[in-house]
């Protein structure tokens, strides 16, 4: 059997790099990357209920400040100015009809007016506002109409009276006046404050919406475009794959679900590869793979320092077969041979065997060292038992064949028998499939020399094949 020096080529284990690791944990998928043109719009969202948020808490706070403050002003200065009007009329009663009545409802409107001014003065704007001049105009007022001595010195009625009277009260008016104005101009500067901000909120509003939404169309854009790249390229390879040309190898790195994709997409044309391999390499009869593939399995088996047996299995006497019988029922031979083998390793063997023709009658098996002498025996047991069936009834009777050799001269040869030499690397680091392979055939060579079925073990250290057969380490099992 012919092999070549091969070595299989191990890919390093990625997920034991803990920076792969990080960044396998750090990947966007499929889901994250359609989700992620969103993200600008969802914060664009946030912000704007941010600052709608504020905006709205400045406007509830100008509109309870000109309720609270401007309103109250105004309409409490009003009330003022009642209060001052009611004094003014009880007060020329009172002087007239000398009336206790008019005097009560004199003091329970100046009562009111003061009461009204304490709260005017516990205003936050009260400070610009004349109330200390107007406390002492009304009290001036209040002496000039209730005052006995007041009254007396000027009398009621005279025009130095009326003119008095009506100064004070034409002063606080005004006074008045001014208060209402003021609460009117602060009333009006604050809606316009409130009407700013609300243009300035819808604007910003606007903008941040407008940015959102280009920042969202952009990086839908960008993904789409890439995504439409990777699917795009994965369909070419999926073309050139299915072409038949296996060793393309899609440049596709992205972190997501198509990366994993491509990855797959690249073990699939690797096993495509190695099919299309076994294939071309496997025997057309027995379907079984050839020497191509035995020499690989052989080779990668030996580079890990797997304890095995590798076996030749040999039909003796075949050829002869074939020149009685002819080529159809030595096939026949082949197949029965094969059908046996694959038999016995599925009984005996494990899931790590190998199986393979490697032309002719030649056949090879790759098994555990522990199992393969009862898997060698079982094969040879039920080739010994079925093959005299493929012999016509007279061969079988005289237990051999007559046919010519090559020099024409008639010869005797006996029933087929099967010769099978194992090689055993018991974890030999020195071993190959160079090597191996010259041992099994020295083996097979001895064994055809031995009459009947034999099986044929050796134990080689690592040095040259010796030239002797009789080895102490060779054993013969017949």
């Amino acid at each position: 059997m012919n092999m070549g020096n091969r070595r299989r080529r191990r890919l390093p284990r990625r997920a034991a790099n803990p920076l792969y690791a990080r960044c396998a944990r750090m990947r966007f998928g499929l889901e994250k990357k359609i989700i992620l043109p969103y993200l600008p719009i969802f914060l664009v969202i946030i912000a704007i209920a941010v600052l709608s948020a504020r905006s709205l808490d400045e406007l509830k706070r100008i509109n309870r400040s000109i309720l609270e403050e401007d309103t109250f002003l105004i309409q409490a200065a009003d009330k003022m100015e009642e209060a001052l009007l009611a004094q003014e009329s009880y007060g020329r009663r009172y002087q007239i009809l000398n009336s206790r009545e008019m005097l009560d409802l004199f003091r329970q409107r100046e009562r009111e007016f003061y009461e009204l001014a304490d709260k005017v003065t516990a205003l936050p704007s009260s400070e610009n506002l004349p109330l200390q001049e107007l406390r002492a105009l009304h009290a001036r007022f209040s002496v000039l109409y209730t005052d006995a001595a007041g009254a007396a010195t000027i009398s009621p009625g005279s025009g130095e009276f009326d003119e008095l009277a009506g100064s004070l009260f034409d002063r606080m008016t005004a006074l008045l006046n001014l208060m209402i104005q003021a609460g009117e101009e602060e009333q009006l500067e604050k809606m316009e404050t409130a009407n700013r901000i609300g243009i300035k909120s819808f604007q910003i509003t606007a903008l941040l919406s407008l940015l959102g939404i280009i920042m969202g169309l952009g990086a839908a854009s960008l993904i789409t475009r890439s995504l439409a790249g990777t699917i795009r390229r994965l369909k070419q390879a999926t073309e050139i794959i299915s072409a038949g040309k296996y060793d393309h190898c899609p440049q596709i790195d992205t972190r997501d679900e198509l990366g994993e994709l491509a990855g797959a997409l690249r073990l699939m044309a690797s096993s495509l590869s190695r099919i299309e391999q076994l294939s071309l390499d496997s025997n057309p009869l027995t379907r079984m793979p050839g020497g191509l593939a035995i020499e690989n399995t052989l080779s990668m088996r030996l580079a890990e320092n797997a304890n095995l047996a590798f076996c030749l299995v040999d039909l003796d006497n075949f050829k002869s077969f074939n020149d009685r019988y002819g080529y159809a029922r030595g096939n026949d031979v082949i197949l029965a041979t094969a059908a046996i083998i694959r038999t016995a390793v599925a009984e005996h063997g494990g899931e790590d065997d190998f199986i393979g023709h490697i032309g002719g009658d030649d056949f090879a098996v790759i098994t555990d060292v522990r199992t393969y002498e009862a898997l060698c025996r079982t094969i040879i047991k039920r080739f010994d038992e079925s093959i005299v069936a493929f012999y016509d009834e007279a061969d079988r009777a005289r237990g051999y064949i007559a046919a010519h050799n090559r020099q024409g001269r008639q010869m005797t040869f006996p029933i087929m028998s099967m010769s099978i030499a194992a090689v055993i690397a018991d974890g030999n680091k020195g071993m190959n499939h160079i090597k191996a392979g010259e041992i099994a055939a020295e083996l097979k060579a001895y064994a055809k020399s031995l009459p009947g079925s034999v099986l044929v073990r050796d134990r080689r250290e690592n040095g040259p094949v010796p030239e002797s057969l009789d080895h102490p380490t060779l054993r013969v099992l017949q």
